[in-house]
C-alpha cells in the first residue's frame, strides 16, 4: 500500500509516519519537515551508510528545503513535481534540475541521466556501505520517449498515448537492468538490498494547452495507466490508487516467494533502521512497523494493525478484512477486501456495526495528524 499521489508516499517512507503527520494530503510545496525531522537517509547515515539521491525530491522546495538539508550525502535529479524528460523544467516553465542541490543545465533524456548518477555511485569507490534513493520521473505524464522505445509498441498498441506509457515503462525497466549490471560489477549485488516499489495508482489520463510552455498541447495523453482489476484511479482511495506492485531482493538471504499481507509503504523506515541495527535516539512513534518477519518469511502474518490514509477529498482505514472510506461529502462505503478485492459491493448499509468500529478508527487515526508540524 502507498498514499494515493507522490510527495505522500514519498513522506512516509522517508519518515515511517503517515504523511497527513506534517499535514501533506497531496502534492506539497515550502517546508514539509521540522528541523528535527528524523529521515530516513538521516537515520542511515547514523548507523554508517552513505546516502545518495537520483530523481524526483518533491518534498520541500529549494533553496531551504531540499535533499542534502535532510540527510542525503549527494544529490541529483529534480526538486519539483513532474518535469519535462528532455527540457527538466517543471511544468510551470521553471528550472527543477539539480547536482547537489545547485541548479544544472543538462541535455538527455530524464530516465538516462536518473540512471547514469545512479550507476556513478555505485560504482564509486565506497568505504562504508551506501543508501540509494533512484526516483525515476516515469511512467508519469508528460511522456516522451525515443524511437527505441515507441517503435516495438508499432502496430501491437492502437492507443498512441498508452504506447509512449508502454514505452516508457520499457525504458525504466531497461535502465533498472543497468543498475543491476553495475552491481554486478562491483561484486555488490549478494550484499545489496534491493527494494521496487511505485508511488501511487496509475494515472487515467492527462491534458494540458499551457503547462510546460504548450509542448504537449496537441499530444493528449488519453489513455495512460491501467489499474484493472482493481478499481480506482490515482487520487483515490480505492485500491487502485493505493494499492500498487513491488518486489523486494536480496540474492543469498531472501528466497523466492510472495507475501500475502497488507503491507504500508511507512513500513520501509523502521524495517531497514532494523536492518542495519539502528536504534534513534528518541521514540519517533512510528506509523509503519517493521515487516522484515514477513519478507524474510519467517512470519505469513504480523498482528492485527489498522492501516490509514487521507486525501483533500477523503479519508480511510483498513482494519483486517474491511476497509472504509470516508467521503468529505459525509458518504461512508465498507468493503471486506478480502472477500472482494475489486470493491464491488459496498456493505456500508448491511455491516452499521463494522461502519461504527471504522469510524471510531478513522477518528483516532485523525487526532495525531498535523502533530509533526
Amino acid at each position: 500500500y502507498v498514499m494515493a499521489t507522490c510527495p505522500p508516499t514519498r513522506v512516509a517512507l522517508m519518515t515511517g509516519h503517515y504523511p497527513s503527520r506534517y499535514g501533506v494530503l497531496s502534492p506539497a510545496y515550502g517546508q514539509i519537515f521540522n528541523d528535527d525531522t528524523v529521515t530516513l537517509p538521516m537515520a542511515l547515515k547514523k548507523a554508517g551508510y552513505r546516502t545518495s539521491i537520483s530523481g524526483k525530491w518533491h518534498m520541500g522546495s529549494p533553496p531551504e528545503c531540499t535533499p542534502l538539508k535532510y540527510g542525503f550525502d549527494s544529490s541529483y535529479g529534480y526538486f519539483a513535481g513532474q518535469i519535462d524528460p528532455y527540457t527538466h523544467h517543471y511544468k510551470t516553465g521553471v528550472k527543477s534540475w539539480h547536482r547537489n542541490d545547485e541548479y544544472l543545465d543538462e541535455e538527455g533524456h530524464a530516465t538516462d541521466l536518473i540512471t547514469n548518477e545512479a550507476v556513478r555511485v555505485i560504482e564509486s569507490e565506497h568505504s562504508r556501505p551506501f543508501f540509494l534513493y533512484v526516483a525515476y520521473s516515469v511512467p508519469h505524464y508528460p511522456l516522451s520517449e525515443p524511437a527505441k522505445w515507441t517503435s516495438m509498441y508499432e502496430g501491437r498498441i492502437d492507443e498512441i498515448s498508452r504506447r509512449w506509457y508502454a514505452a516508457s515503462v520499457t525504458h525504466m525497466d531497461h535502465e533498472i537492468g543497468r543498475i543491476i549490471d553495475a552491481l554486478d560489477r562491483k561484486g555488490l549485488t549478494r550484499d545489496t538490498l534491493f527494494v521496487f516499489v511505485s508511488d501511487n495508482g496509475g494515472q487515467k489520463s492527462w491534458h494540458s494547452n499551457d503547462q510546460y510552455k504548450g509542448r504537449y498541447a496537441d499530444k493528449p495523453h488519453t489513455v495512460l495507466g491501467d489499474n484493472r482489476p482493481l478499481r480506482g484511479w490515482k487520487g483515490d482511495l480505492y485500491e487502485g490508487g493505493i494499492r500498487v506492485p513491488a518486489f523486494v531482493s536480496w540474492p543469498g538471504v531472501l528466497k523466492a516467494g510472495e507475501v500475502d499481507a497488507p503491507i504500508h509503504i511507512a513500513d520501509w523506515m523502521p524495517t531497514l533502521c532494523h536492518l542495519v541495527d539502528h536504534s534513534p535516539n528518541r521514540s519517533l512513534k512510528w506509523d509503519g512497523r517493521n515487516i522484515w518477519p514477513l519478507v524474510s518469511r519467517k512470519t505469513a502474518r504480523l498482528e492485527p494493525r489498522t492501516l490509514y490514509w487521507k486525501t483533500p477529498g477523503a479519508s480511510a482505514v483498513r482494519f483486517g478484512d474491511y476497509k472504509l472510506i470516508a467521503k468529505n461529502s459525509g458518504k461512508l462505503e465498507l468493503f471486506n477486501l478480502v472477500k472482494d478485492p475489486y470493491e464491488t459491493q459496498d456493505l456500508a448499509k448491511e455491516k452499521p456495526d463494522k461502519v461504527k468500529e471504522l469510524s471510531h478508527m478513522l477518528a483516532s487515526l485523525a487526532k495525531d495528524d498535523r502533530s509533526r508540524k
